[in-house]
Formats: C-alpha cells, structure tokens, sequence
C-alpha cells in the first residue's frame, strides 16, 4: 500500500478551513433567532444558511473532495484522513443541487421556525405558552380545560402545515437530482446509517414493546377514566400528560414536582456533573435558560465553534420535566466539551446524533434514580421510601410510552416523503391508533403532525432518539459493569469523557460503542430495561 498523497490532506485542510467559519456564523445567528425572534435575526440565519449552502454546494470544492477521497481509498494506508474526507464528503453530496432550490429550502424551512418560535395557542382569546399547557394536561382533572389546553398545543400545525409539505416536496425534488429514492434515504445515507437495520431494530423495538405498553396502558387508562369519570373508551388524548403522548402520564405516587417545587434544578443540575468529575459551569454561564417572550419554547445544545463556546437553551420552570430536560440538555454540551481540542475540526463533534441523544437521555434518566434523589435532590427517609418503587417503575415505563411514540414519528415521516401529498391528517391518527393506542377524537380532522417541530425542522432525525434511548441502556450496563457507579464517583465523567466523548467523530458511531463497551451495538439491554417495566 502506497501513503496516502500529501495532497489529499492539505485537500481536507482547505475545506475545513472554510467551513468552520461559515458553521460558527450558521449556529450563532440560529442561536440568535432562538433566543430573540426578531424579523433581523430570522433573516440572519436565513443569509447564514444561504452562505453555507454555497459553499457545500460549490461543485468545484466538492469534485477536489471527490478526488481526495478517491486517491485515499486506492492508496489504504491512512484510516483517519478517509474517515475526515467521508464526514466532509457526507456534508457536501446533500447541496450538490441548484442554489434557487438550496435557497428556497433555506427560506421555506427559517420561515416555519420563526412561526414555532413566536407562536403562542390561544384558549379562550388568551394566549398561553407551552409552558402552561403543559401544566394543565400534567395536573388539572378538568376534562374540559384539558381539551381546549390540548387543542392550543396543536394550533401551529394547521398555521404550518402546507409549508411542511412544500418543505417535503422541495426536499425530495433535491434528493431525486442526486439519484436518491427521496430526501428519507438521503438523509439517512449521509448519516452513516443504514434503512434496512434501522427498520428492523424498529421492528425489534415494536415487539419487544407491544405486549407489556397495552398491559400497561389498559392499567394506567382505568386510572384515568375512574379520575376523569368517564368511561375508558371515551378518554380523549387530551386525558394524558402531554400533547403528543410522547411521556408516561403523571400518577400522583410518583410525582416528583413537589421535589422541584423550591428547588434550584441549575444548582442540582451543577451538583450532579460535579459528583462525576464534570464541570458544567461554563457552558451553564453561556445559556439560556428561563422562558420569556420572544424565545423558542423548546430545549436545545449547540456547539458554536467547536472551540470552547457551548450552549444550552431550556425554559426551566420548578417541574420534574424541567429538571430532567436540563439534565438532559447539559449532558449534549458536556459530550461537546469532552471531545479532544486537539483533533481536526471535522472530529469535533460527536460520533453521531444517536450517540449524543443517548449520552443525554443517560442524564437525563438520573432524575428517575432513587440514588440521585437523595444525593443530589435531598429526598429522605420516608419520603425517598415512598418514591423509590414508583419512580423504578415510572422510569421503565418511560421507556414503553417513548418507544411507541418513536415508532408514530418513525413511520409518519417516511410516509411523508414517500407521498408529501397523501392524506398524512388521516394517517397521522392511523399510527397514532396503532402504536400509542389513542383514539382520534370524535369529527377531528387537523394537520396535528404538523405541530411536531421536529417534521419541519430537524427532518428524519427521530431515529436518533431511539437509537439514543438503546444507547443509553447500552451504555449504561457497560458503565455498571466497569465502575460499579452511576453518581457521584470520578471514574464515572473519566468513563464517558475517555471511553465515549474524547473521540468525537473520529470513529463511526457502532464502531465507538464496540470499542467503549467491548460488546456489539444491540437492543439486549434495552430488552432487559423493557422486561422489567411492568409488575
């Protein structure tokens, strides 16, 4: 085997040359409209995306990518440079379109991002946030209230929809240019991933799930129809503790908010990375963290530069889901701080979304630790006595309410790029039906999918969240079996900061969990989890 050509590197390092600037322009100005969303700044993060999409649609830059990538596989001596040149390589082929179609991709997708950033539901004339809708659907037993609350979670979808759709359209005319079935099985090639195993891990999942989520549901329903006074069959999916049913309903054995209720969830959260070694505090000094008008509603990390400045956007307010989403969200940046500066650039960032969702969804699991309650949150004696069955059960069962969720977003969105004109109102219900087990209210007929942000603007990504929550179980039956810990022990944060963070993108993301776990990528574990989430 011949080295591989000076000239292939000095190729890899022009073009992240190039490219760093234009992604730390990109994540500021979206990180700007996140946090103020301003006319000014929409447009900014339009025009930043408008320049990104430029330069990774460049044909001339993409035919020398080519070519470096080419001269290194024939040489085969230098693993690490064609695993750079695949990243970048895996960055370009999605913009190799015409730029009218790059940029109305960019404008259609920033302009339904702003409409999620400033949009507000309405009951009664009175706007409310996310924020209090979710408060009634977690604690008010007022059917009524409950349904109109819900209704308001749901009204951005129809102001969306057909934007969505045309977002679709734009996105599949883009992925058929490039010799793509549709913009699904780009997405999902680009990504080192594969259709086929995705599908059948989501098979996996479903049968694994099926049996003991209806057990489960059928329990929990009865419930709730005895709390609501009414009959089973008539609960509405407004009778659960979300909008899109994504979260085990709250029973009141295993509420944690009256934990949250005075608690500092910064401070908590701060105590809890600081028990394993992890200091969080710079990127908590970076953030955004409480709600107010003209912000996004949701939670997110980003990497601005890859050189140091991370942040995380939440809209904590004294609740059990806001500690855990923090947990969660602080979790991405610690992954992001813990990846080798020394590295080049392509490499800064992790393995892959699944591996960074799953990281997160690992912290975030704490706030269900009977161990993590009384260390870190002060719960003692009697009351930890109380809880500690409860929240074992309510954290597995967690994991059976997501997974069928998973599967509605899973199968929706393939569906949608399949046919983005099809009727998806109707199908929407039908996956819902099938996966979740709620009925479709009475005469509803509503672009529902569409109020779920991520369709629009994180596409084909929610196989990260499953694939994160089977890494996560993963990952920890490893971490058990090599540190005996899960908190407040050092040689936890040096585990996952060695064993999974400090390589980045350098390995392929089954590649890193083989390597850290010393075992193959599968859902055993996750199985193992499931099997005990039900009496």
């Amino acid at each position: 085997m011949t080295p591989a050509p000076n000239s292939a590197r000095a190729s890899a390092d022009e073009i992240e040359a190039a490219f760093a600037p234009l992604a730390k322009d990109l994540h500021q100005a979206w990180w700007d409209a996140s946090t103020e969303a301003t006319d000014e700044n929409t447009e900014r993060q339009a025009a930043a995306g408008r320049k990104m999409g430029d330069f990774l649609g460049d044909p001339e830059v993409f035919a020398g990518l080519r070519a470096a990538l080419d001269e290194v596989r024939v040489a085969g001596a230098d693993a690490e440079l064609e695993r750079r040149l695949q990243l970048l390589h895996d960055e370009f082929v999605p913009n190799q379109v015409n730029k009218e179609l790059r940029d109305a991709m960019v404008d259609v997708e920033t302009s339904v991002e702003a409409t999620f950033n400033r949009h507000r539901g309405h009951v009664g004339g009175r706007e409310v946030s996310d924020n209090e809708i979710l408060e009634v659907l977690e604690h008010s037993d007022d059917s009524e209230a409950r349904r109109r609350h819900w209704e308001a979670g749901k009204e951005v979808g129809a102001e969306v929809a057909e934007r969505v759709r045309e977002l679709a359209r734009l996105r599949n005319e883009a992925a058929r240019s490039l010799g793509y079935r549709d913009h699904y099985a780009l997405a999902l090639e680009t990504t080192d991933l594969d259709e086929e195993r995705l599908f059948a891990t989501l098979d996996a999942v479903d049968r694994a799930t099926a049996e003991p989520f209806a057990r489960w549901k059928a329990e929990v329903d009865a419930r709730l129809a005895e709390r609501f006074g009414c009959a089973v069959a008539d609960l509405g999916p407004w009778h659960y503790s979300d909008p899109f049913f994504q979260h085990a309903p709250k029973l009141p054995e295993a509420s944690l908010d009256g934990v949250f209720a005075e608690a500092d969830i910064v401070d908590l959260t701060i105590q809890t990375y600081d028990g394993i070694g992890i200091d969080a505090r710079q990127i908590i000094g970076r953030s955004d963290l409480f709600p107010r008008e003209g912000k996004t509603q949701h939670a997110f990390a980003t990497d601005i530069d890859r050189e140091g400045d991370i942040r995380v956007l939440c809209n904590i307010a004294p609740v059990e889901r806001w500690a855990e989403t923090t947990l969660h969200e602080i979790g991405h940046g610690v992954y992001d701080q813990g990846i080798d500066p020394a590295m080049p650039w392509i490499f800064r960032t992790p393995a892959h979304s699944l591996t960074t969702e799953g990281a997160a969804m690992w912290f975030g699991r704490l706030v269900h630790d009977a161990d993590w309650l009384e260390a870190v949150a002060g719960v003692r004696g009697k009351d930890l006595d109380a809880l500690r069955g409860p929240v074992t059960e309510k954290r597995r069962a967690a994991l059976l309410v997501f997974a069928r969720w998973v599967l509605v977003m899973m199968h929706f969105e393939r569906g949608l790029y399949r046919d983005p004109d099809d009727d998806h109102d109707r199908r929407w219900w039908e996956l819902v039906e099938r996966f979740q087990r709620v009925r479709v209210p009475g005469g509803r007929n509503a672009p529902d999918w569409a109020a779920k942000i991520h369709i629009a603007v994180a596409p084909v990504y929610y196989q990260n969240y499953m694939y994160g929550e089977l890494f996560a179980s993963h990952m920890d039956a490893a971490l058990l079996e090599m540190t005996g810990a899960r908190l407040a022990d050092p040689a936890v944060g040096q585990w996952w900061n060695e064993r999974v963070f400090g390589p980045g993108a350098s390995l392929r993301w089954d590649h890193l969990i083989e390597r850290a776990t010393g075992r193959p990528f599968s859902v055993a574990a996750f199985e193992a989890d499931i099997a005990m989430s039900v009496a």
